[in-house]
């Protein structure tokens, strides 16, 4: 089983006192012998539009020195975790949650918000 990231239990009741029921904790993603692992599933119903929302969560902490490298690495395990999402469970939507303060400092500059949106 893979080790909890460093804001997990944080990610998870943010989802919860937000409405999100945890459904997986981990999610796991297997296909064709292949198994991974995304941190969390949930799923939050929305009354109003009688529609049921469901996600998968890959937490990163953006912790180490070098903060392209961290994001060359999450953007292939998001990519990868993308494509095993569409082929077997298609009704989901994967998100990356990171700190406020990866965000600000890093998401935020020109260059990073170009790359991402590309992915």
């Amino acid at each position: 089983m893979p080790q909890y990231d460093l804001f997990h239990n944080q990610v998870k009741n943010a989802l919860t006192k937000d409405g999100w029921t945890i459904t997986d904790d981990p999610f796991i993603l297997e296909y064709k012998g292949l198994r991974l692992y995304a941190d969390l599933g949930a799923e939050k119903l929305f009354a109003a539009q009688k529609m049921q929302q469901k996600i998968v969560i890959e937490i990163k902490v953006f912790n180490s020195p070098s903060l392209i490298s961290e994001l060359e690495k999450t953007l292939g395990q998001y990519n990868i975790y993308v494509s095993l999402i569409k082929r077997i469970n298609p009704e989901h939507k994967l998100y990356l949650a990171i700190p406020e303060a990866a965000y600000q400092d890093f998401f935020l500059k020109p260059a990073i918000q170009d790359i991402l949106s590309d992915q």
